[in-house]
């Protein structure tokens, strides 16, 4: 279905001609979370519109992270930044995922990316990893068009960083998005260029997002974001906001009419790509040889979900099999550490990686009951959990064992938790803990391998939010 906005600007200077020129489209993905197969239909729909307008092909950030074939690549992550390159993108936020797998494979990633990379609130410093430019000009045959860079930095309490895992990014240096943008105001004037859009990484609400940038900073004639894996088609403070939603599934298409370096008019599409019919049969194909490349790995067949289950009921499931593979009292997981929900039938190894893909470690810290409800309470975070019964009563935090007893404060138990968590949450993790050598994702494939092949979690009521 055709979704159409339409904005029209007036201009008071009747003397000077309007000068109106037409046929520019951008096209804008967000949040791909490494998906690969509907860029055959990226590739022919840019390829279509290229024959009668000038074209321009950016992404909202966050390339990786959520797709096996992408995560478990021989070169991890290399195969939709050669997707990427063969679409013909012209340019691309630095997302928060795109530090998850480290300073080397950045680098890398970055520096074989055919496409321009912004982002105006993160200093590389002393590492190998490129810069991104600030802002970056695109040129097409007709136009000109500015992009400015930035990133949310709320990945952890008390320090500025992007969400991902504080290990990766502890050579990097972010400064907070509205901190940074006033100096950028005048950029379309001293570019010379006819528009200026913020491409952002920031969502569109929360403390920082694109609705707030909107109305503090309006120096944009455009806002495309990603982050809060959303549709977005909105007008804040006269600017346009659009976001693509996530996982490749939609693709944003804003066609304009520009006069006088202004938007004076503009459709937009949000292209449903499941149920768009075209593919570029090329890249279709490199598509697929890239997923049979990983099938021998990623199709093994190593249990079976006996019903669907959400990301929710996957807590308990992660939480068990956790607990049960380290062989510990207590186990947490963050619920935004669950990506994907469970099929019913067949589980195979790729699907435990979309679960599970960030590359954490499994780690085990001995911990008091005491400690356990002040990192609950302090953390203001949310965790599914298995081995105790977990309750608030008033203002306090009760932990019981199976029996239903109370456990008292000074018991200690041995806590397994990816370390994830405790990077974030540092101040309740002062003691180190125990690396136990393989990653949450290998201790579920260990779980269902060795313990228990069967899934079934038709109800999970092991969450505590304090």
């Amino acid at each position: 279905m055709l979704s159409v906005i339409v904005l029209l600007f007036a201009c008071d200077k009747k003397e000077e001609p309007l000068n109106i020129t037409s046929d520019l489209t951008i096209f804008f993905v967000n949040d791909m979370h490494g998906q690969l197969d509907n860029f055959s239909k990226i590739k022919y729909i840019i390829d279509e519109e290229r024959k009668h307008a000038d074209v321009i092909v950016t992404s909202g950030g966050d390339i990786f992270s959520g797709n096996p074939v992408v995560d478990n690549y021989t070169i991890k992550g290399y195969p939709i930044i050669d997707v990427m390159n063969r679409c013909g993108f012209d340019v691309s936020v630095v997302g928060n995922h795109e530090f998850d797998y480290g300073e080397d494979v950045l680098k890398d990633r970055m520096q074989q990316a055919n496409f321009d990379w912004v982002c105006a609130n993160v200093d590389m410093g002393s590492t190998a990893v490129p810069e991104p430019y600030e802002y970056t000009t695109i040129v097409t045959n007709n136009y000109s068009v500015t992009f400015l860079g930035l990133i949310e930095t709320n990945g952890k309490p008390g320090a500025t960083i992007p969400s991902t895992h504080p290990f990766r990014v502890e050579n990097f240096t972010f400064e907070k998005p509205d901190n940074v943008v006033h100096q950028y105001k005048n950029i379309k004037d001293n570019e010379g260029t006819d528009l200026y859009i913020a491409m952002t990484h920031i969502g569109y609400g929360g403390s920082f997002g694109d609705s707030d940038l909107a109305d503090e900073f309006p120096y944009f004639d455009m806002i495309i974001g990603g982050h809060s894996h959303s549709e977005i088609n909105t007008i804040r403070n006269g600017i346009p906001i659009f976001q693509a939603g996530s996982y490749l599934n939609k693709l944003g298409k804003v066609e304009l009419e520009i006069g006088n370096r202004e938007i004076l008019e503009y459709k937009y599409d949000l292209i449903d790509l499941n149920a768009y019919p075209n593919s570029d049969q090329g890249l279709k194909d490199h598509i697929d040889n890239y997923k049979q490349e990983m099938a021998m790995v990623l199709d093994e067949v190593i249990g079976n979900s006996l019903i669907e289950h959400d990301k929710s009921q996957l807590g308990c499931f992660y939480t068990d099999a956790l607990r049960q593979r380290m062989e510990v009292d207590i186990t947490f997981q963050n619920s935004g550490g669950i990506r994907s929900g469970l099929n019913a039938g067949n589980i195979t190894v790729g699907e435990i990686y979309e679960i599970d893909p960030f590359n954490n470690h499994a780690f085990i810290y001995e911990m008091s009951i005491a400690d356990i409800k002040a990192f609950l309470k302090g953390s203001t975070a949310g965790f599914y959990y298995s081995g105790v019964k977990i309750e608030r009563v008033g203002n306090e935090i009760e932990i019981r064992d199976v029996n239903n007893d109370l456990i008292a404060d000074e018991t200690v138990l041995r806590l397994g938790i990816n370390d994830y968590i405790p990077a974030v949450y540092d101040n309740f993790f002062t003691t180190p803990g125990e690396d136990q050598g393989y990653t949450t994702a290998e201790a579920l494939l260990y779980y269902l391998k060795n313990i228990n092949d069967q899934v079934l979690y038709s109800n999970c009521d092991r969450y505590f939010d304090y």
